[in-house]
C-alpha cells in the first residue's frame, strides 16, 4: 500500500501542474461552436497562451486580480473562458472582436469596425443535427476571413434569425467580443443579459488539440 501511495502521490501532483499551468482537458456539451467543435469532442486548451489569472488555478486556491505573463487573444483564436455572471461556467467561443472594435450583424453578416467580414459560401453541412431540427436538415456553410487573415468555418441555420441583425456593439477597453460558428444557436456575447463581454481576466485558455472526435448529436 506504501509503494502505491508513493507512486500515486507524485502522479498527481505531475497531473494538477500540467492541468494549471500547460493543457487542461475539455468537452463540449453543446453545439455552438459547430462545425469547429461538435457535441462530444474532447479538446485540450493551452493555459499558458494568455498567461494565468485567479482562473486558471483549480478549487479557486489562489485569489488574484488581472493577469501574469499575459499575451493578448487575436482575431479567430478559439477560446474557453469563465462566464461573467457565473464564474464557475465554462464557455467556448471563437475571438471576433478585439478592445475597442465595434462589432455588428447585419443580415446574418459580421461587420467589424463598419466593415462587413468577407465571406465565401462552401458545401452544406448534413448529416447531423446541428440546427435542431433533426439530422436531416443540412446547415448553409460559409468561410469566413478575418481581419488578420484567419479563415474559418461557420454555420447558418436560420436566414434572418434572432441574432442575425442586432445593434452596434462597442467592445470595452480590457474585453473581448466572442461569437460561436454555429451563428444562429449561440448563447454569446451578443446576448449582452447572459454573456456579453468577456473581460481579459476570464480566459482559461485556447483551444489547442482535440483529442476526441464527437458525433455531433
Amino acid at each position: 500500500m506504501n509503494v502505491l501511495v508513493v507512486i500515486l502521490i507524485p502522479a498527481a501532483v505531475f497531473a494538477l501542474l500540467v492541468r494549471t499551468f500547460l493543457f487542461q482537458p475539455f468537452d463540449a456539451p453543446s453545439g455552438s461552436m459547430a462545425p469547429t467543435v461538435v457535441v462530444g469532442d474532447h479538446f485540450f486548451v493551452s493555459k499558458s497562451a494568455y498567461g494565468y489569472s485567479r482562473y486558471s488555478f483549480p478549487f479557486g486556491l489562489v485569489q488574484f486580480s488581472g493577469r501574469v505573463f499575459g499575451a493578448k487573444p487575436a482575431y479567430g483564436d478559439v477560446v474557453v473562458f469563465r462566464l461573467p455572471k457565473d464564474p464557475s461556467t465554462d464557455y467556448i467561443k471563437r475571438v471576433v472582436g478585439l478592445p475597442g472594435d465595434r462589432i455588428q450583424m447585419k443580415a446574418g453578416q459580421l461587420t467589424i469596425n463598419g466593415q462587413a467580414v468577407p465571406r465565401e459560401r462552401v458545401s452544406d453541412l448534413p448529416g447531423m443535427d446541428f440546427c435542431g431540427a433533426g439530422p436531416t436538415r443540412p446547415g448553409k456553410r460559409w468561410r469566413e476571413r478575418l481581419p488578420n487573415g484567419v479563415t474559418h468555418e461557420t454555420l447558418d441555420c436560420v436566414d434572418n434569425g434572432l441574432y442575425d441583425n442586432t445593434p452596434e456593439y462597442l467592445v470595452p477597453a480590457g474585453h473581448y467580443f466572442m461569437m460561436g460558428d454555429n451563428r444562429d444557436n449561440s448563447t454569446d456575447s451578443r446576448v449582452l443579459s447572459q454573456v456579453g463581454y468577456i473581460p481579459y481576466e476570464n480566459l482559461v485558455g485556447r483551444f489547442a488539440l482535440k483529442y476526441v472526435h464527437g458525433t455531433g448529436e
